[in-house]
């Protein structure tokens, strides 16, 4: 860890907070050439689905949202990502916690969408699920990372109103609205595009830190958070990294090593360094273990020499990076990505990416720290598709994505 301590500069945050500024999407934008505006013919979105048997229950959501006349305007063009039924079916029976099963006739799943769901919930589902272009899903492209396109919602008005909630649609590995599948494209409308999703593409509603600081299975990543924000955090103030979690401005992915991971290389690290101080193998790794076996181990005041609050801060950073990737969306063979800490070490080779996919979900994904000699395993959800706070993959939030890995991901020599 000495090794990492010195090659990891002062003005590291900084740069992070630089980054963060000039990095508002995945890819920068490409040159265009001019558009000629469209005559819209044929029938609008709205009556689109309005005439859809397949669409009918998003189409009860688009009325109590309050949408239906602004989706027939001929005046914008929209495209839409539109659950079909069945979809719909499955969303409904989750929100309801079993309570309407999914072979209840379709009335009871529109009294529920009229009773159950505010029609200030409606229009900030139905907003999420649009971008204000006609764009055909070819368009969306196969690059990595993908674009992102900002939806209609503004998930926070009171800090500007420009801000906009964004989407991740992707033709890599599949047709994908961040991890979901679509499943139908190109619907045309006169107005816009339809295209249809295997469930319903949700707006995320917590932070990064928020899931970091209350999974019972990142604990140590928080205290390693925690204390990397130590040497700024002042007066019991936000600090940095704590902060960046917290920033709606932010774009980031988290690739989150569980308590267990934390608990082995630590244990490895601290071994090591009693050894080269001394003490027998044996008595090492007791002791070791022993100052490993809680988070505690990053305030432990015996240990600040080795886990500075700079070194903590490397490692950390060595596990975001300033783009949101969905695992559908990564590499089918290792292909490295830079991290956070090429902001100050812009050699380094960053960390590897890689995906298995099946039919059409991921069977497995990987990511390989530089010095780690085997690749970390993404945890993949038990089922496909779970939410925050169930999952362990794709878990998306208002500023970024989060994987739980099974190791530490290690940049540098210890």
């Amino acid at each position: 860890m000495l090794t990492i301590h010195q090659k990891i500069k002062s003005g590291l945050l900084v740069m992070i907070t630089g980054a963060l500024l000039v990095t508002s999407c995945n890819k920068d934008p490409e040159g265009f050439a001019p558009i000629v505006p469209e005559v819209p013919t044929g029938d609008m979105l709205g009556t689109v689905l309005d005439a859809s048997d397949n669409d009918s229950l998003y189409y009860r959501l688009v009325v109590r949202a309050g949408m239906a006349t602004a989706l027939n305007d001929p005046g914008h063009q929209y495209t839409m990502f539109v659950p079909n039924n069945n979809a719909m079916k499955q969303a409904i029976n989750a929100l309801s916690g079993g309570l309407v099963p999914l072979n209840a006739p379709d009335a009871v799943f529109s009294g529920f969408i009229q009773t159950q769901i505010t029609p200030e919930q409606a229009f900030a589902i139905v907003n999420y699920n649009i971008i204000p272009e006609k764009v055909s899903f070819a368009s969306f492209g196969s690059t990595f990372p993908n674009f992102q396109y900002p939806s209609l919602l503004n998930p926070a008005p009171s800090v500007s109103s420009l801000l906009r909630l964004t989407t991740f649609p992707s033709a890599r590995n599949g047709n994908w609205v961040n991890n979901v599948p679509a499943t139908v494209v190109d619907r045309e409308a006169g107005n816009g595009y339809i295209h249809n999703t295997a469930a319903l593409v949700a707006p995320p509603q917590r932070y990064l830190w928020n899931r970091i600081d209350t999974d019972t299975d990142l604990e140590y990543l928080r205290a390693a958070i925690l204390r990397a924000d130590s040497a700024t955090n002042q007066g019991g103030a936000v600090g940095n990294l704590q902060g960046l979690l917290l920033n709606i401005g932010a774009n980031f992915t988290v690739y989150a090593p569980t308590d267990q991971a934390f608990q082995n290389i630590l244990t490895l690290a601290i071994t090591q360094a009693l050894i080269a101080q001394g003490v027998p193998p044996g008595t090492a790794a007791t002791q070791a273990a022993a100052l490993a076996s809680t988070p505690g181990v990053f305030q432990n005041p015996a240990l600040f020499p080795v886990l500075t609050a700079q070194v903590v801060q490397g490692i950390v950073v060595y596990h975001v990076t300033i783009n949101r990737s969905f695992t559908n969306n990564f590499p089918t063979t290792q292909t490295n990505v830079p991290t956070v800490l090429n902001t100050v070490i812009p050699s380094h080779p960053g960390i590897g990416l890689s995906v298995t996919m099946g039919a059409p979900f991921p069977t497995a994904a990987t990511v390989k720290g530089a010095e780690n000699p085997t690749p970390a395993n993404i945890l993949l959800n038990a089922t496909p598709l779970l939410p925050d706070p169930l999952g362990t993959s794709d878990q998306h939030y208002l500023n970024g994505v989060l994987h739980k890995i099974d190791q530490v991901l290690i940049p540098l020599p210890l």
